[in-house]
């Protein structure tokens, strides 16, 4: 009997390449600049170097994302990278829609005394680290119709307690 090459009547090759354009989130250069280009244009009026698109870490993002799918609660993962989420209503949300929001935040930090004026301000502050190099983000559309998940993963992650991002 020759080895089946067949299941339920669709080759192999034909259903593995099915599995894998459902299972994974493929990510084009536009997508990725979506994300990176408002972070990148703060950083490099900030006169720091941009951050680069990592298909690992945009792995990381995308497992968390998913994850997330069925509630969209705004939870870190707790994993080894920095990471900012973003949730808004309805399924139109862009990934640079989620950037210029952590990116407004700038506005809440005050850099001489390295603080967030009573508001949030970890976003931007993570975005615009001076050390983390690597980017790589994702976002799903939340079941039941509960909005759009987003988020991005930063390595080597910032925001650490009594030190400047820049």
């Amino acid at each position: 009997m020759a080895p089946q090459n067949h299941i339920n009547g669709v080759s192999v090759a034909i259903a593995a390449l099915i599995l894998l354009v459902t299972c994974c989130h493929y990510v084009d250069a536009d997508y990725a600049q979506q994300f990176m280009g408002p972070q990148n244009a703060v950083r490099a009026r900030l006169r720091l170097k941009p951050l680069k698109w990592d298909a690992k870490l945009a792995r990381y993002a995308q497992w968390w994302a998913n994850q997330r799918r069925h509630d969209c609660a705004l939870m870190h993962s707790n994993g080894p990278y920095g990471e900012n989420l973003f949730w808004g209503s309805g399924d139109r949300w862009k990934p640079a829609q989620a950037a210029n929001g952590w990116l407004s935040e700038a506005r809440s930090y005050n850099y001489r005394s390295n603080s967030c004026n009573g508001e949030m301000c970890g976003h931007y502050t993570q975005i615009v680290w001076k050390n983390t190099q690597r980017i790589g983000c994702a976002h799903v559309i939340c079941s039941g119709g509960a909005g759009v998940f987003l988020t991005c993963n930063y390595d080597p992650p910032g925001n650490f307690l009594g030190t400047k991002p820049y």
